[in-house]
């Protein structure tokens, strides 16, 4: 098998692409009507595509199996109305492999992995970690750049090396690197723009716009996703001052993930989301995947209160 540019058109993954939490029933297990629910909020907010089983889907948590139920719910619910992007993020090459030969029977269009975990690999070695994933699926391959849970950067040349080779389609910035990511962008275009994209910065998405980035993967999307289709159309029209404000709107709703203290990142981030997602509707539980700890009520009535201060809480029920 071997994976190719051409395998999807070239600008498939622009835009506004949300990494999709996972909703999980009080006993743990997989809430699939709420995911269903939450594919129908985003896709009717006008996002462009969909990154299934990320950071922000709390993946690592997860079983192969349970991994599988989750990107067949999301392809079953998205029914071909924007792409689905999933993470195949595993320790080796080989279990990378195995995890998106499943993930891509369910019919996603494109996987996106991470250097690999746990092992300490040169960039010699990675370089050969994402040609071996690549020649080994049949959808186009992303890489992942997140140094947080990763514990190494990729290069500028690593990974313009691999998208000149046709190796990978795009690269999925979470790295925190602004300074890399616009040289990233640069050396991209320098290149003739053979790969796509996006920036995980999601409270700087107007200034990462600006400097030429094809999209954005925000996590609160999963709680206001019109607020980033409507910054990222104001950028595509070249408003930035439409687009400034928005954003400035959308931190304000970012101040939620800063209410939770004293517990660990994946609590904190993601524990907010959820907790602002069911306070708007979109989600039945705010389950967190185990041992991560749910948040204090202080903690979530402080969501609420920035959530219903900007108009973003359902009107009560008769």
């Amino acid at each position: 098998m071997t994976s190719s540019l051409t395998t999807l058109p070239a600008r498939q993954f622009a835009g506004v692409v949300p990494p999709v939490a996972t909703p999980l029933l009080p006993d743990g297990g997989i809430d699939h009507s709420s995911l269903e629910r939450l594919v129908d909020y985003l896709i009717g907010a006008g996002v462009h595509g969909l990154f299934a089983l990320g950071s922000t889907g709390e993946t690592a948590y997860f079983t192969d199996d349970q991994r599988v139920e989750i990107a067949r719910t999301i392809v079953s619910a998205t029914a071909g109305r924007v792409p689905i992007i999933a993470g195949a993020i595993e320790l080796t090459s080989a279990r990378i492999l195995e995890t998106s030969r499943r993930l891509t029977a369910t019919g996603v269009d494109a996987v996106v992995t991470t250097a690999p975990l746990y092992t300490l690999n040169s960039p010699a070695e990675i370089t050969a970690h994402f040609r071996a994933i690549a020649a080994g699926i049949d959808v186009p391959l992303w890489a992942y750049d997140v140094p947080v849970r990763v514990h190494s950067k990729l290069s500028a040349d690593l990974l313009l090396g691999l998208a000149v080779d046709g190796v990978i389609a795009g690269v999925k910035d979470s790295s925190g690197d602004d300074v890399g990511f616009r040289r990233l962008v640069a050396a991209n275009a320098a290149a003739g723009h053979p790969v796509q994209l996006l920036t995980g910065h999601e409270v700087i998405v107007d200034a990462m716009a600006l400097v030429g980035a094809d999209g954005v993967v925000p996590g609160l999307a999963n709680v206001e996703a019109a607020g980033y289709v409507r910054l990222w159309d104001a950028t595509t029209r070249g408003d930035w001052e439409a687009a400034r404000d928005e954003q400035e709107r959308l931190n304000r709703v970012f101040e939620i993930v800063f209410q939770p203290t004293g517990l660990s990142g994946d609590a904190t981030g993601v524990g907010a989301f959820k907790a602002a997602m069911k306070a708007r509707g979109i989600i039945d539980h705010a389950t967190m995947a185990f041992p991560t700890q749910p948040l204090d009520e202080t903690a979530v009535d402080r969501i609420q209160n920035i959530l219903a201060s900007l108009d973003l809480l359902p009107d009560p029920v008769a």
